[in-house]
């Protein structure tokens, strides 16, 4: 009778493992301390970003860990709905799925696009790794 227990015992340890991995990851620039960042292949990262467009600034995707990682779209704006004032700012959003197993750089900038030769206004870096 014990050696039936032993291999449930270890399946369900294994199960309650696989359980406790979120399906995504949402990352804000402000938790950029959270970086390097591990995700497993299938999960997906959620990364949110304040923007305000009507300023002419913009984050610009510079580097997307596209060895790692796919882009699910591209970048949506969205402004609280709350907020009901012209040119208040927003929030910008993109969404990966983790696609295979390396390390790869995620880069943003968030600057004018027309201004070459300026240091961006702000900038996130996050070393992301697939397990």
């Amino acid at each position: 009778m014990t050696a039936l227990r032993l291999p449930l015992l270890l399946g369900l340890a294994l199960l309650s493992a696989c359980a406790h991995k979120p399906s995504s990851v949402t990352l804000q620039q402000n938790q950029q301390s959270k970086c390097p960042l591990t995700l497993y292949s299938g999960q997906q990262l959620i990364l949110q970003m304040p923007s305000n467009p009507t300023t002419g600034f913009r984050w610009l995707v510079r580097d997307s860990a596209a060895s790692v990682l796919q882009s699910l779209g591209p970048e949506v704006y969205s402004n609280p709905e709350d907020a009901g004032l012209v040119g208040s700012a927003g929030r910008s959003t993109w969404r990966f799925q983790a696609k295979q197993a390396g390390e790869g750089r995620l880069l943003l900038t968030y600057q004018r696009p027309w201004e070459v030769g300026v240091v961006p206004a702000q900038q996130f870096d996050c070393t992301i790794t697939v397990k």
